[in-house]
């Protein structure tokens, strides 16, 4: 027999939703205290949900996946990604869409983008000036959205990428802060104005970028010909070249709309979140000088002819970057996942339609698994191995996120090639604090850094605009 949902939140909804948009660090904090395993609280569109902060009820999730729908949850997502989104599917198609995309993703596909991450983030470094204080973040941003255009939808130059650089930075723009981002959470405020108000301009934004996209699209179905020679037929080694010549079991390759839709997805999953995650592990690696010693040295130790891909299996730099998504996670919770009939979760059966949200930050912190969890201690990471439902920056089970190995190695291949070529120190000796930004948590400030020597003086590949 199903019992009652646990813990439930008594404040009035619209006061939780509220907290929730505003800071849901403290908001998770203030309400698991009675009981860190879970609690209800209840989201705009969502309901009721059941919050997970409990290793093994999460894992309860995780190994019952084809119980949960998790697509229909993230209805708040569409006006960013559009309805053709991964994030948005459930099912066969979720199953179908998710085989598509996975092979630009993984195995030897990373090797060639290895060299382009290194290449992008050393054209950025070079254009910093000695004892001129920059802002991290801001820095990360360049490199990561550089990263998208290249590496993602395969542009480099022309007249597209001039006209999609700016523009996706200024879309981007309009969700970074808890104010904007509350366009999506609250429904009555998605009126559509025109330019007066900040629904139009986020839709207008998005219809130029969608133009765009779709014209990109459309130029790369048709072949190129030269006279004389027969049609160009080789794909590119991009994320949307491959993802236009997969095909499914049935030979059916993705529509327009999906690709558009997919490339969005991909965007909003991967910029944000890497250049945030980036900036922190910066902070904390130069706020701790036997942290950064030690990275140094590691580093060091290759030598200056080493491959991207030896740099990427160096032991501390992962457990510094492993840490860094252990403090500061991309996202403070995974997507909700619906139950399609009664499951029993941590040790309790629950109806169909009941909503469970496992909080990454409530068990990346908890105490019993991570002593002194508030301190950056990359070193735990090389004394023992956590289970997918101890740590789990990317989320868990089939939804775990698609780019987890791409996004891992760009961290690795940004920090090791800052690190390598720039000796840098913090601008600003106070504490950085948490800040929400969008959906996701950054450093106030962007953590300002001065650069005080350049540590090697290889020439760079040339530059980007």
């Amino acid at each position: 027999m199903a019992q009652s949902l646990p813990n439930r939140i008594s404040a009035p909804p619209w006061w939780q939703l509220i907290q929730w948009v505003a800071d849901p660090l403290r908001f998770q904090d203030k309400y698991s205290q009675a009981d860190g395993d879970w609690f209800t609280m209840r989201l705009a569109r969502l309901g009721e949900v059941v919050v997970l902060g409990n290793p093994q009820a999460i894992q309860d999730l995780f190994s019952q996946d084809t119980k949960f729908d998790v697509g229909r949850g993230n209805a708040i997502a569409e006006p960013l990604v559009g309805r053709n989104s991964l994030m948005l599917m459930d099912g066969d198609r979720h199953r179908r869409e998710r085989k598509l995309l996975m092979p630009p993703f993984h195995g030897e596909r990373l090797h060639t983008y290895a060299q382009q991450i290194v290449d992008i983030t050393r054209q950025v470094t070079d254009r910093w000036q000695l004892g001129q204080p920059f802002v991290a973040r801001t820095a990360m941003q360049q490199i990561s959205l550089e990263m998208i255009l290249q590496i993602v939808f395969g542009l480099r130059e022309g007249d597209r990428y001039d006209q999609l650089k700016p523009l996706l930075t200024a879309w981007l723009d309009m969700t970074d802060s808890p104010l904007r981002s509350s366009l999506l959470f609250f429904e009555f405020l998605q009126q559509d104005l025109g330019p007066w108000s900040p629904w139009g301009r986020m839709k207008q934004r998005q219809r130029q970028v969608h133009a765009l996209l779709q014209a990109e699209i459309g130029d790369r179905r048709a072949p190129k010909q030269v006279p004389g020679q027969a049609p160009e037929q080789a794909p590119g080694t991009d994320v949307l070249s491959l993802m236009m010549v997969a095909r499914d079991e049935a030979g059916q390759p993705m529509a327009d709309e999906e690709l558009r839709d997919e490339l969005l997805t991909i965007l909003f999953a991967g910029h944000e979140t890497t250049s945030t995650t980036l900036a922190w592990a910066l902070y904390q690696i130069h706020r701790h000088p036997q942290v950064y010693e030690t990275l140094i040295a590691e580093l060091d130790s290759l030598g200056e002819d080493a491959s991207p891909m030896a740099v990427a299996q160096l032991p501390y730099l992962n457990a510094v970057c492993q840490e860094t998504l252990r403090m500061y996670p991309v996202l403070p919770v995974i997507f909700p996942r619906i139950a399609k009939e009664p499951v029993q979760v941590g040790g309790q059966w629950f109806d169909a339609e009941t909503i469970f949200m496992p909080t990454i930050y409530l068990v990346h912190y908890r105490e019993n698994l991570y002593p002194n969890a508030h301190e950056f201690q990359p070193e735990r990471f090389l004394a023992r191995q956590y289970s997918p439902s101890e740590y789990f920056p990317f989320g868990g089970g089939s939804r775990r996120c698609l780019g987890y190995a791409l996004a891992q190695l760009e961290m690795k291949l940004v920090l090791a090639t800052v690190l390598s070529h720039c000796q840098l120190a913090l601008a600003d000796d106070r504490p950085v604090k948490l800040q929400r930004r969008g959906f996701t948590l950054a450093p106030s400030g962007g953590v300002p850094l001065v650069m005080t020597h350049r540590r090697a003086a290889q020439p760079c590949p040339s530059s980007i605009r």
